[in-house]
């Protein structure tokens, strides 16, 4: 945890918290901290700053917080990804939000398996807590907003064009033979398939709203592989 990320909740006056739950025990546990410490915290959607511990015991963290800094500026990428395995997910969802995507469309394709969407990990709950997983560990206070689709015919000819307008829309695809491109300066519209790929129709269709195909290389990479090599590369 390298932010302690903070809620309205935790507040009992107007700069000081007090914190009772798995926040303590990583306190207590990893950073092993004591009264007098300060740590890096942070308030979801605003500031960061830091927190002096004035009261630490088994039960409670009580600190004095002072918020004065921005958020990281976000990635310029937004993510369309098609519905992975759900434990996959759950690491995806955590990656991309220390990474700074602050958009992310998690879509239902053809190879995508129907048992899927019926996981915990696509409830609201289990959403937000691992991108608040994610927050923590890239130092971040911006929450990112996750929409689910499950039509994929009318998400691609009735909204794609207006999610990718402004923006250089790129799809990752095994079998493309045009080379991923590099240092993207631009804003990005990144769709990632579902393990196997996109089927033809939808890569025909994608392809025809301008999304550009492209490929990694000659080895085939999991989807929570790819999204991070491709990430490296457009940046």
């Amino acid at each position: 945890m390298n932010l302690i990320i903070l809620f309205q909740e935790d507040f009992i006056t107007e700069n000081k918290v007090v914190l009772k739950d798995r926040r303590l025990r990583h306190v207590l546990n990893v950073h092993r901290a004591k009264v007098g410490d300060t740590l890096r915290v942070g308030l979801l959607n605003d500031k960061m700053g830091k927190g002096l511990i004035t009261k630490l015991n088994e039960k409670e963290l009580e600190m004095e917080v002072e918020l004065t800094e921005k958020s990281p500026e976000p990635l310029n990428v937004q993510l369309v990804l098609a519905l992975p395995r759900p434990k996959a997910l759950k690491r995806i969802i955590q990656d991309v939000t220390t990474m700074g995507i602050k958009k992310i469309y998690v879509i239902k394709t053809w190879r995508v398996e129907k048992s899927f969407w019926s996981s915990p990990v696509l409830e609201e709950k289990s959403l937000f807590e691992n991108m608040i997983l994610g927050l923590e560990q890239g130092k971040d206070t911006i929450l990112p907003e996750i929409e689910i689709v499950k039509l994929f015919k009318p998400f691609v000819e009735d909204r794609i064009p207006d999610i990718i307008k402004g923006t250089r829309a790129i799809v990752a695809h095994p079998i493309a033979e045009k080379e991923c491109p590099r240092n993207v300066k631009e804003p990005i519209t990144l769709a990632i398939g579902p393990e196997g790929g996109f089927i033809p129709y939808e890569i025909d269709m994608l392809q025809k709203q301008g999304f550009e195909v492209v490929s990694l290389g000659e080895r085939i990479l999991r989807v929570e592989t790819a999204i991070p090599v491709i990430l490296g590369r457009l940046s």
